[in-house]
């Protein structure tokens, strides 16, 4: 398919049709990473960034209860509650 580029600014934009950015998962603000490999333009989608706060915020210690059933206290491993 081609396309055709556009001036924006002082650098060329480019149009990426919607059936394409759909197939790889583009949406409008998405980053992409952008390359020149020989003479020809790589474009990749960004990885995630993934937040160490946002990844952990439903573990609390009664969902870590919940998720490891060791059987019932024997010994010392004992907690009052």
């Amino acid at each position: 398919m081609q396309v055709q580029l556009a001036r924006w600014g002082n650098s060329l934009g480019i149009r990426i049709p919607k059936d394409i950015a759909a197939q790889v998962g583009l949406r409008d603000g998405a980053r992409v990473e952008i390359q020149a490999e020989g003479d020809r333009i790589v474009i990749t989608t960004d990885r995630p960034r993934y937040d160490l706060a946002d990844l952990l915020k439903d573990v609390t210690p009664d969902a870590m209860r919940d998720a490891f059933d060791w059987g019932p206290d024997l010994g010392r491993e004992r907690v009052d509650e």
